[in-house]
């Protein structure tokens, strides 16, 4: 099993010195990987489905991956998850390049769908054309990371002519992860991904995802060359070596941790990290 830490870019742990002791205990204690949460703005006030307050502090996902990249040197990097319904695929297929030459093809590319109407409504994105720009969005990135001379026709992305430099450092591209727990999501992920991610999950949610991942791989064709798909998952409630062996036993492959607040923000999070560490025989 791997591991990773969700959210060093999110609340008051949104902050240089913050991060970079959170990153730095993440490297030292073991963890495969730090994850990054997305939502461009908040609504305000806040009303379901929006998980987060008008006022909670949420780094772009881009910047903070790029500052993770100087201020570690063995862990992947994960965004979890970019909305990239909500992004020009263009410009975010090199940003993303750039962080995964900067971090020395450390990158893993998380992405979704988004979920809360306010914010599409926000940038000006028809809220029901979400997955079908996901769809797009993804072959035109992967358009431009793997071929010799460019050029995409999709309903929502067009080019040709061009060249993005530099590409990524790992080929053919960094692992695109489909995050979401609905058949829409688990399609996405087996036509499209290297991996899915579900948040917040209950072992026995996590069994039903696992379920859905299968139904989705029997009606939808896989590209041979996205090989097998990877589940990775943040686990709802506490963990120990007999709930990881669980979610080994169900095929998840990573769990992303997310803390539970308790003491001061950033020596609550490496406390975290610390006592996961030793718990789970991560060091």
């Amino acid at each position: 099993m791997k591991f990773g830490y969700f959210g060093f870019n999110m609340g008051p742990l949104a902050v240089p010195q913050a991060i970079t002791e959170i990153l730095g205990a993440v490297e030292r204690c073991g963890f495969e990987s730090a994850w990054t949460g997305e939502h461009v703005v908040a609504i305000d006030p806040q009303a379901p489905p929006s998980p987060i307050a008008p006022d909670y502090a949420m780094l772009d996902t881009v910047a903070a991956l790029s500052f993770a990249a100087s201020a570690t040197t063995r862990i992947k990097l994960g965004s979890g998850i970019i909305l990239l319904a909500q992004r020009n695929p263009v410009v975010l297929a090199k940003e993303l390049a750039s962080i995964d030459v900067l971090s020395q093809g450390r990158l893993l590319v998380g992405v979704g769908v988004g979920y809360v109407p306010g914010e599409f409504e926000a940038m000006g994105i028809p809220f029901n054309e979400r997955g079908a720009r996901v769809d797009d969005h993804i072959e035109a990135m992967r358009a431009l990371w793997t071929q010799d001379k460019p050029a995409f026709n999709g309903r929502f992305s067009s080019f040709d002519g061009i060249q993005l430099t530099p590409g990524p450092v790992q080929t053919p591209h960094p692992p695109i992860i489909i995050g979401g727990m609905s058949p829409p999501a688990y399609r996405r992920a087996v036509c499209h991904g290297s991996g899915w991610y579900g948040f917040n999950q209950t072992l026995e949610a996590a069994a039903e995802s696992v379920a859905g991942l299968g139904a989705a791989a029997k009606e939808t064709e896989r590209p041979e060359g996205l090989g097998p798909l990877t589940i990775s998952i943040t686990p709802k409630g506490p963990m120990d070596a007999d709930t990881v062996k669980r979610f080994e036993d169900l095929g998840v492959e990573r769990l992303i941790l997310l803390p539970k607040a308790r003491g001061g923000p950033t020596e609550r999070a490496v406390q975290f990290i610390e006592e996961t560490a030793e718990s789970l025989s991560l060091a």
